[in-house]
């Protein structure tokens, strides 16, 4: 995938902070790997169309992000598209697909059929946290 140059970043830095509103996501880079950060919503992708917020690459894994208020179920359709837009192939590739929330209206039931559908369909670890999470690389 070709991404816009105006919606990437390149940066090595120790800690990545990905931010909307109250939700933060936290990339924990303490050895200075590389890492790519793609802004997918308002940049990388069409206005028209369903994205989460950033994407991420480094290494072998390839990072989405919906920085979300309460609407999990809308967030994960965000994920999906997106994954299958821009991952270098959605079937294969390894990934991992956060939301963030304010608060998670989903039974933890409900969001374990939905990581046991994303790995199957998309080689993607779902993970669903509160207000911030921090990820080491």
């Amino acid at each position: 995938m070709n991404f816009k140059e105006e919606c990437t970043e390149n940066t090595n830095r120790k800690k990545i902070v990905l931010q909307e509103n109250k939700m933060k996501f936290i990339f924990d880079n303490k050895n200075e790997v590389d890492v790519k950060i793609i802004k997918v919503d308002h940049c990388q992708m069409d206005e028209d169309e369903l994205k989460c917020d950033f994407m991420a690459i480094s290494g072998e894994f390839e990072y989405y992000i919906e920085l979300k208020g309460q609407d999990i179920k809308h967030a994960v359709k965000q994920l999906e598209t997106t994954i299958r837009k821009l991952s270098s192939n959605f079937r294969k590739a390894k990934k991992k697909g956060f939301v963030i929330s304010t608060k998670s209206p989903l039974a933890s039931t409900q969001i374990q059929k939905i990581a046991k559908r994303f790995k199957k369909e998309y080689n993607c670890i779902f993970i669903v946290k509160n207000i911030q999470w921090t990820e080491k690389i």
